[in-house]
């Protein structure tokens, strides 16, 4: 390999960096901080990758700026948690300078792209914090200016920019106490070390490819196609077509699976054809749905075929948004658990999205929900700092005008939304809902799934610990005994209401056991208890 890289090479770099963060989020997932249950950087990471790849995997053209765009594009949409926004922000800086390449990219483009990534992730940070994803893609951005005048290849440039990266991420734990606690260096700054690991194995030919088997044997979600129903204009391919070759022709190999997505890449967009010699599962948007049928019956049996006009789908939903006239406010919320959804339907919230702690939803999964809100002003409340970013930036996904109130926990959720006036205006509104969050103090109550030493405390696998939006404030061995002593911490003197929403694993029992208790303790204090259903977390407290 020379100095310089085109756009099939490109591609690779893509594909195989997805590939060896999706090989290794679990690794990533274990170096959160916290020792609770809900580790997710490795998985919000690998969840943006995919959707940029899938998103440049439906791009039929090798050129720089069409695999630039559809990268990027893909890593805006699914951008999941505050590591996958900060990925997809880098992301958006190196393909920003690289589309500007016709033909080839030389190591000085590549160098400057980083810079402009480092700087773009940046600025998407409120208060950037050294010690993390950041600090990693500055410092390699600085040497990746270093190695583009005295590198001899691209495989010696990215090999110095990694290792350079590496000692970087080493030096982690002295530049955020909370990690030499901990004893493990950045989650962030490691998924990325592993992302330009993965373009560097590309050019040394280790490939290493992930298939989305998990799509396999069930229907393809908007997760992995995103469909663009809002205008008729937009549907260049009218058939959604799906189906599933089966009893594959012995006959059959690997590369003609590859020639049938070749095949269907030239007919249509939206292109998936996955699967191995048992099995292939294929998805194309095409005006030509016979064609489609006809190359995979040179491969084996149909089964599973599906085909939809999506022009006629357009226009039921257009007829369907012009009966309802806009109103002019919406809410959305994000809930896990059917209780905690139930809760927020009762308050006359619009649209519950799934997720939370475990499950972060993507920029474009907020987006989609506000599309379906018919309302002029939409407040989104995300319930958990880790998916505040996402909020944000699905504004530049959809024409709706999103109002983010930055709630952290299903109790500020709930207090900002009761804050709601419908006869106030956007701004009155927020300032309220603001307010609001302020008088609310949240706690949840979890188990540890690590031993080590977090705040102060010394914290053993299977211990019961109750956190507030900051730290861990106690830990024991009993669930009810834990809660008594969290709720004791976090009640103040002027506390009127305390309201505990029990998860998966209470048992009603239980949590009249508990409710007993602390009415006996708090006598002029009022005391509920509500079904949440969630999982992680045997009770979230909001007082």
């Amino acid at each position: 390999m020379g100095k310089t890289i085109n756009g099939s090479t490109l591609r690779k770099m893509f594909q195989n960096a997805f590939s060896l963060v999706e090989e290794n989020k679990k690794n990533i997932d274990a170096l959160n901080v916290f020792p609770v249950p809900d580790g997710d950087t490795g998985t919000n990471m690998s969840l943006t990758l995919k959707s940029a790849v899938s998103e440049m995997n439906a791009c039929e053209s090798n050129t720089i700026e069409s695999i630039c765009v559809a990268f990027n594009r893909g890593a805006l949409k699914g951008a999941r948690g505050n590591s996958g926004v900060i990925t997809s922000q880098i992301i958006k800086g190196i393909c920003s300078v690289l589309m500007s390449n016709e033909t080839e990219i030389t190591l000085k483009d590549f160098a400057k792209a980083m810079q402009n990534g480092s700087d773009m992730a940046y600025k998407a940070v409120t208060v950037p914090k050294e010690g993390t994803i950041l600090t990693i893609i500055k410092a390699m951005a600085e040497k990746a200016k270093q190695a583009a005048k005295s590198a001899k290849s691209f495989e010696e440039f990215l090999n110095d920019i990694i290792v350079h990266g590496e000692t970087t991420l080493q030096m982690t734990p002295d530049m955020l106490p909370v990690l030499k606690k901990a004893g493990v260096v950045d989650a962030g700054g490691r998924g990325l070390v592993f992302i330009f690991s993965g373009f560097y194995k590309a050019l040394t030919g280790e490939m290493t490819e992930v298939q989305f088997v998990d799509n396999v044997e069930k229907d393809v979600t908007s997760e992995d196609i995103h469909v663009n129903y809002e205008s008729l204009a937009d549907i260049k391919f009218a058939y959604c077509t799906e189906f599933f070759v089966i009893n594959i022709y012995e006959k059959t190999t690997d590369a003609d699976i590859n020639t049938l997505r070749s095949r269907l890449m030239e007919i249509g967009d939206c292109v998936l054809c996955i699967g191995d010699l048992q099995l292939i599962k294929v998805h194309v948007h095409t005006n030509e749905p016979n064609r489609a049928l006809g190359y995979a019956l040179q491969l084996g049996e149909l089964n599973g075929v599906k085909i939809e006009n999506m022009l006629e789908q357009n226009r039921q939903l257009r007829k369907q948004q012009e009966k309802v006239p806009d109103k002019e406010y919406g809410m959305i919320s994000v809930a896990a658990g059917e209780g905690l959804s139930n809760v927020f339907k009762d308050i006359d919230v619009d649209y519950i999205i799934s997720g939370g702690q475990t499950m972060n939803p993507s920029a474009n999964d907020i987006a989609t929900a506000a599309d379906k809100v018919n309302a002029k002003n939409i407040f989104v409340f995300p319930n958990n700092k880790n998916i505040i970013m996402s909020a944000e930036q699905a504004n530049d996904i959809t024409d709706k005008n999103l109002i983010i109130i930055p709630t952290r926990s299903i109790p500020e959720g709930v207090s900002a939304i009761l804050a709601f006036d419908p006869n106030a205006s956007v701004e009155e509104n927020k300032s309220n809902m603001m307010d609001a969050i302020a008088s609310v103090s949240s706690g949840s109550v979890t188990y540890a799934v690590r031993t080590t030493n977090v705040d102060g405390l010394e914290v053993k696998v299977g211990d019961i610990m109750g956190l507030d939006e900051h730290s861990v404030l106690t830990t024991g061995k009993d669930i009810l005994d834990t809660t008594v002593e969290l709720v004791d911490k976090l009640v103040k003197s002027d506390s009127s209401n305390i309201t505990l929403f029990y998860g998966e694993g209470i048992t009603e029992e239980d949590s009249v056991n508990l409710q007993s208790k602390l009415e006996e303790k708090y006598p002029d204090i009022d005391i509920s208890m509500v079904y949440g259903a969630q999982t992680v977390y045997y009770y979230i407290i909001s007082i």
